[in-house]
């Protein structure tokens, strides 16, 4: 690492609040279609950008579909049709699994205390053979913002932040999920117009 010239890096990392562990929730009026209504959980924020998953985006692929691609089996009938969400538009052909700290992994990212993100095979590997971790989703794909990308999209109200909970990311349905979300914070999405702003 090169630490010459750092200081402007540093200054912007104090003033920049990370928004790791947060759930950016769509305004009503995102234009881009691979957010709308989306509750996307930031996994990594620092001032070189930030790295999400959205959480209630099923794809019509079930597990299942997803051992067998990768030639592994599963006699766990619940496992099998648990869907594969669609984890945000960039690099949809790499997994990402989202899950409870009940097991850790050599390639585990620590969102929070309760919620950790793997991108090894391993943990695949236990889910199809029911040594997984209690709760998991696994998503194709992810949400990536450059530096400063981010904050100028909060600042022009396509997004508000909530504080994550193992509940919303893991045990609300997906269909409640961008309301409940909200709801959290004391807003009605339904009463919102596309163009609400900040009070």
């Amino acid at each position: 690492m090169c630490l010459a010239g750092n200081g402007p890096i540093l200054k912007r990392m104090e003033t920049t609040r990370s928004l790791t562990n947060q759930l950016l929730i769509a305004m009503p009026g995102m234009q881009d279609p691979n957010f709308a209504s989306t509750v996307t959980l930031i996994c990594e924020h620092n001032a070189d950008g930030a790295l999400g998953i959205i959480i209630n985006r099923p794809l019509d692929l079930k597990l299942g579909g997803l051992f067998e691609q990768l030639d592994l089996g599963s006699e766990d009938e619940e496992i099998v049709n648990a869907p594969v969400l669609a984890g945000g538009p960039v690099g949809v052909e790499r997994g990402f699994v989202l899950h409870d700290s009940t097991t850790d992994y050599e390639n585990s990212l620590s969102i929070s205390n309760d919620i950790r993100l793997t991108v090894s095979r391993d943990i695949i590997d236990d889910i199809a053979g029911g040594n997984g971790p209690d709760k998991c989703l696994v998503a194709l794909g992810y949400a990536g913002w450059s530096a400063g990308q981010l904050e100028d999209e909060i600042l022009a109200n396509s997004w508000i932040n909530v504080p994550a909970t193992a509940s919303l990311v893991f045990d609300i349905p997906f269909s409640d999920r961008w309301a409940e979300a909200a709801e959290s914070l004391g807003i009605d999405l339904s009463r919102m117009g596309p163009e609400a702003g900040h009070a």
